[in-house]
């Protein structure tokens, strides 16, 4: 199998049955509780593209469970020759769609299972992943695999207007504004190798940054990110080591003129400009996995958001090059 994407010039953009960056399908059969048996041929790719539509976990707008269909539609205009790095994506990794998790639109804990252990799956068949969510949420049973597959806790880089470390809401401890806090309560991620990336307020109060402060999480505010020209903001970004990394990008980091179609949108974020040269500017040697989350197609206005979001997964599968 040819793991390249229908190409442009033999068929239309707006043509073809709609993949990620039009990337061939492969049915692994996950959904059955046990991989389908492919050939040599079929199996010969190193990372899984694939969704999450689920939004059980939103506290303000609904929608981002058909952000993957969304994204995928938009990443039609997708092409894989870097400009910056000189590099071809799809000539240096071979990808596939491998379709979307199973999820329970009206349980977060059904939801939660199935996600580990699809993302198990993958781990066990030796592939590295970017997954498009859904709500924040969905990123937390994605650690819990990552973190029994790898047997330690991960570096993390955390894109998002929000701090989601915050306390239960309306009685119920998950929610996609918690999921950071789990996370590293439960010993998934470690927060001396953990950095959040494109914070704004105003918060609810000032307690709210106690936890980040208590467990020495590196917070970098838009103003941090302005008060220097960028290039010299950029040589401030932390270098990460070998431990396995995992980045998860909620498009709210961006500000809602680059990104309107967001559930909890935050004035006074990044531009799209600035995101790109932040992703270029990250030493990941080891990424293991990503999630892209948060985008609600809805209140998406001329596909804005989702281009953006495609451009993040460009982004981020560079990095698995090097990886």
């Amino acid at each position: 199998m040819d793991f390249k994407p229908l190409s442009g010039r033999l068929f239309p953009r707006y043509s073809g049955i709609k993949t990620f960056f039009r990337l061939p399908f492969v049915d692994m059969g996950f959904e059955a509780g046990s991989a389908n048996k492919l050939t040599d041929e079929q199996n010969d790719f190193s990372v899984a593209l694939f969704g999450i539509p689920f939004d059980g976990g939103v506290s303000y707008r609904p929608g981002a469970r058909f952000a993957p269909s969304h994204v995928r539609e938009a990443s039609s205009l997708g092409r894989g020759f870097h400009w910056s790095r000189g590099q071809n994506l799809f000539e240096k990794l071979k990808i596939a769609d491998i379709g979307d998790c199973q999820t329970v639109p009206i349980d977060l804990q059904q939801t939660y299972q199935k996600i580990e252990a699809f993302v198990s799956q993958i781990l066990e068949n030796k592939k590295k992943f970017l997954a498009v969510g859904g709500d924040h949420s969905v990123s937390l049973p994605t650690l819990r695999a990552l973190k029994k597959y790898y047997g330690k806790p991960l570096a993390f880089i955390h894109f998002d207007a929000h701090l989601d470390t915050y306390p239960a809401a309306w009685g119920c401890e998950f929610h996609h504004g918690s999921f950071a806090r789990h996370a590293i309560e439960e010993g998934l991620v470690n927060p001396q190798k953990m950095v959040q990336i494109g914070l704004r307020g105003p918060l609810a109060g000032g307690d709210d940054l106690d936890f980040v402060t208590r467990h020495k999480v590196r917070v970098i505010t838009v103003d941090d990110i302005r008060e220097k020209a960028l290039p010299e903001f950029l040589k401030t970004l932390p270098i990460f080591d070998s431990t396995p990394t995992f980045v998860s990008f909620d498009v709210d980091c961006l500000d809602p003129a680059f990104a309107p179609g967001t559930g909890t949108p935050v004035p006074g974020g990044l531009t799209t400009y600035e995101v790109q040269r932040i992703l270029r500017a990250l030493k990941i040697p080891n990424l293991v996995g990503a999630d892209l989350v948060e985008i609600c197609p809805a209140y998406d206005s001329s596909d804005i958001t989702a281009l953006a979001g495609v451009d993040v997964m460009f982004e981020l599968l560079h990095h698995l090059i090097k990886s």
